[in-house]
């Protein structure tokens, strides 16, 4: 089942010079930390002049859809999926 979301969520992230890339690795969401398996899609938009990065990830049973403000840095949780119909 598909849920929207908006919420602050903490996302632990890595930054591999040899790719020149940064990448969400492990969230926290609801008192569990999940280690993220995949970075299935990421893009970005602009709103205004703020950038926002946006990341669906899966985890063992579980998919997140985060965004990134680059203005403040702070993360938000905007869907996540369980797999279920």
């Amino acid at each position: 089942m598909i849920q929207d979301i908006k919420a602050p969520i903490t996302v632990y992230t890595a930054f591999d010079h040899r790719k020149n890339k940064a990448f969400p690795f492990s969230l926290k969401w609801d008192g569990r930390t999940y280690k993220i398996q995949s970075v299935d899609l990421h893009h970005t938009y602009k709103s205004g002049t703020t950038l926002f990065h946006v990341f669906s990830v899966s985890t063992e049973a579980m998919s997140f859809k985060l965004i990134l403000n680059t203005s403040n840095l702070f993360w938000m949780v905007e869907q996540i999926s369980d797999g279920i119909s």
